[in-house]
């Protein structure tokens, strides 16, 4: 190598290393505001920089925002990796996830409302961005797929229900379990009415 190419590299070392900072204290900061909250002057001071500093490292707010919500779905593909899906106890593997996202919802507000909600004004995910949260449910579905869940309706409710039961839990227990502890009974709800549907064709 180098010496040119080994200064180059650690360079891009070195900014790497501060836009990971700067993802870091936009979490911690978008936890204690709200994501829509996000403020880039408070964000600057955060890593010990002026404001206009950060447009070396993101071109723009919605650029933040962007790598935000695809790190969140990094890290939901990597809580589902871990999830066993077994084919002849669907209610036990729905249950569990339903378990599994509710936490995942509950460990972080901000994260929650970037990913599941509309809660940044005038921001939507960049194709970019977006095409990580499309991999990401794709993977979903074909998790469904294995437990006979293949019907695009049948899988609109399913997220439906386990987001609507992660938004009541943080909503109204945050950090309990109220809500959480109906995942297996909605489970056992979401699968009778799936099968019964079909004994009706």
């Amino acid at each position: 190598m180098t010496a040119t190419a080994g200064t180059s590299h650690v360079r891009a070392r070195r900014r790497e290393q501060t836009r990971t900072e700067i993802l870091a204290a936009a979490w911690r900061l978008a936890e204690r505001d709200g994501i829509a909250g996000l403020s880039l002057r408070e964000l600057a001071r955060e890593v010990g920089m002026q404001a206009p500093s950060l447009y070396t490292y993101f071109e723009s707010k919605a650029a933040i925002y962007d790598e935000m919500f695809a790190a969140g779905y990094r890290e939901l593909d990597a809580m589902e990796a871990d999830l066993e899906v077994d084919p002849a106890d669907p209610v036990g593997t729905l249950a569990a996830s339903g378990e599994a996202f509710i936490d995942f919802c509950g460990a972080s507000l901000a994260r929650f409302q970037l990913m599941f909600t509309r809660a940044v004004p005038g921001w939507e995910p960049s194709p970019g961005a977006y095409a990580v949260s499309v991999a990401s449910y794709q993977r979903s579905v074909d998790e469904f797929a294995r437990l006979g869940i293949d019907e695009p309706r049948h899988i609109d409710l399913l997220t439906a229900l386990f987001a609507g039961l992660a938004s009541q839990q943080l909503a109204n227990d945050p950090g309990g379990d109220r809500w959480r502890r109906l995942s297996r009974e909605a489970a056992e709800m979401y699968v009778t009415h799936v099968t019964r549907g079909r004994r009706q064709r």
